[in-house]
């Protein structure tokens, strides 16, 4: 599936947008997770305010819990933004991968198609089975040797897909090589 709203700038002559892979939803069930620990530890914090005020100033107490809020909710919101901007772009000539590594620290990753040797679809355990979640590998010949692409949904379909992709570039990109070697020039867009 490819977004509507999904530009490219650096996209090649005739180079187009086949498929589109993103974390599976999963990830928003696991921020909620945290979401719901940040409420509990807050209300008990709150609800024991009084007998640690005894121990404490208040006011400290105070500036602790909301310093503790601050950074968990810093914590929370990193967590999504490193699930959310994760996503590989599969085009009819490579892969882009781009990765959020940490809050400030991103990643793009290309590879040609045609150095793919390997796609797997990995879903382990109970959970992954039943909510259809998983891994995504590629292993390629180039210098980026694998992309990994860890809480994907439908990991067996999204592996055959992208499989399906490169294979239907490297026949036609082999149809292109023995009509090069034929002597026939291929019919490029803009030429006459």
């Amino acid at each position: 599936m490819i977004p509507a709203d999904l530009q490219i700038s650096n996209l090649r002559p005739g180079e187009r947008i086949e498929y589109v892979l993103h974390r599976h939803w999963i990830t928003l069930f696991y921020t909620g997770g945290y979401i719901f620990m940040l409420v509990i530890i807050t209300i008990l914090m709150l609800v024991f305010h009084t007998a640690l005020s005894a121990f404490i100033p208040s006011t400290l107490l105070t500036l602790l819990l909301l310093t503790f809020i601050m950074f968990f909710t810093l914590f929370i919101y990193v967590y999504w933004v490193d699930n959310e901007l994760d996503f590989y772009i599969i085009t009819n000539e490579r892969i882009i991968a781009i990765e959020q590594l940490s809050f400030l620290n991103r990643t793009v990753r290309e590879c040609s198609l045609e150095q793919v040797q390997e796609v797997n679809g990995f879903a382990r355990g109970l959970l992954e089975n039943i909510l259809n979640f998983g891994s995504v590998t590629i292993r390629t010949a180039s210098d980026v040797s694998e992309f990994n692409m860890e809480l994907a949904p439908e990991p067996l379909e999204n592996a055959r897909i992208i499989l399906n992709i490169i294979q239907e570039y490297k026949g036609t990109h082999r149809e292109r090589m023995q009509n090069i070697g034929r002597g026939d020039i291929p019919n490029t867009p803009g030429t006459p």
